[in-house]
C-alpha cells in the first residue's frame, strides 16, 4: 500500500484542479501524488503542488484520510493556502500523465465535471469533521 497526498486550495468559491487523465471517470482532479521515500507529508504536498500546478502552498489542517483499497492507496488530503508561484507553471515531465490544464474552477461547476454533490457540499461547508478517517474514497464523494 502506498500513500498519496492531495491538496485542496479554495479561493472565492473556486477550487484549484488539474485536467489530466485519471484512473477514474473524471478528467479533472485534485492536485497531489505519491509520497516519496524520505519525504514528510508536508514536503510531498508542497512538491506535488509546485510540480503539477506551479503554485507554492502552505499546508493547512488535515481534511480527511481515506482508502482506495482497489489501488492499495491511502489518500491523505490537506487544506492548502496559496502563498506564491504562478497557476499553470507546470513542471513538464514530472507527472507520468500529461497535464492539460490547471484552473481555479467554481464550486458550482464541479458536478458538471464529474464531481459528486457530496464532495461539493463538503467544500462549501468547510469540511465539517475535518481530520477524520472517512473510510472508502466514495464516502467523500470521490
Amino acid at each position: 500500500m502506498h500513500t498519496r497526498v492531495t491538496g485542496i486550495v479554495i479561493e472565492d468559491d473556486t477550487i484549484l484542479l488539474l485536467n489530466q487523465d485519471t484512473d477514474g471517470p473524471r478528467s479533472w482532479s485534485l492536485p497531489g501524488g505519491k509520497v516519496e521515500n524520505g519525504e514528510t507529508l508536508e514536503q510531498a504536498l508542497q512538491r506535488e503542488m509546485r510540480e503539477e500546478t506551479g503554485v507554492e502552498i502552505e499546508v493547512g489542517r488535515l481534511l480527511y484520510l481515506c482508502d482506495n483499497t482497489g489501488a492499495h492507496v491511502v489518500h491523505i488530503t490537506f487544506e492548502a493556502r496559496r502563498v506564491g508561484g504562478r497557476v499553470g507553471a507546470v513542471t513538464e515531465g514530472a507527472d507520468t500523465r500529461p497535464i492539460r490544464g490547471v484552473e481555479f474552477v467554481k464550486l458550482s461547476e464541479l458536478t458538471g465535471l464529474g464531481f459528486s454533490e457530496t464532495f461539493v457540499k463538503l467544500c462549501e461547508d468547510g469540511f465539517p469533521g475535518a481530520g477524520s478517517y472517512m473510510g472508502p474514497k466514495s464516502a467523500i464523494g470521490l
